[in-house]
Parts: C-alpha cells; sequence; structure tokens
C-alpha cells in the first residue's frame, strides 16, 4: 500500500465535488481525502496499485487546480 501526499489549493466541499470523479476514474486509487481544515488543503490518496504522482498532478491541473506532491 503507498500513501501519496500532495498538497492543492482545493478549497471547499464543491471543489472536492469537482475532483471526485477525476479520482474515482482512476482504478489505482484505492481511497482519498482533502483536508480542508489543513492550510495546505491536503490531499491523501491510498494506492494498493502503483500510481504516478504526476499523473494526479496533472488531472487536478487540467481541472484547474493547484495540485503539487509533497517531497519525503
Amino acid at each position: 500500500m503507498d500513501i501519496l501526499v500532495f498538497v492543492t489549493n482545493v478549497a471547499d466541499s464543491k471543489a472536492v465535488s469537482k475532483i471526485k470523479p477525476l479520482l474515482t476514474a482512476m482504478p489505482a486509487i484505492e481511497d482519498w481525502n482533502v483536508d480542508l481544515d489543513d492550510c495546505d488543503r491536503i490531499l491523501r490518496i491510498v494506492s494498493n496499485d502503483y500510481l504516478c504522482p504526476r499523473k494526479v498532478e496533472s488531472a487536478l491541473q487540467t481541472a484547474g487546480f493547484d495540485c503539487y506532491e509533497l517531497g519525503d
């Protein structure tokens, strides 16, 4: 199991609803959530398969959101 962590600008539940279909369409994602209370609007993704972080970044950026993987 892998956990990927991203900094985003997904600011509210309406924005979460907008990214939901993007993330649920990725079969490698088992679970995900956005911490709207965190100043960095952290997106955490649980994956049981290899998931390229750039694919997640690209999907959210195409939808108009900032999304950058947090480094180790």
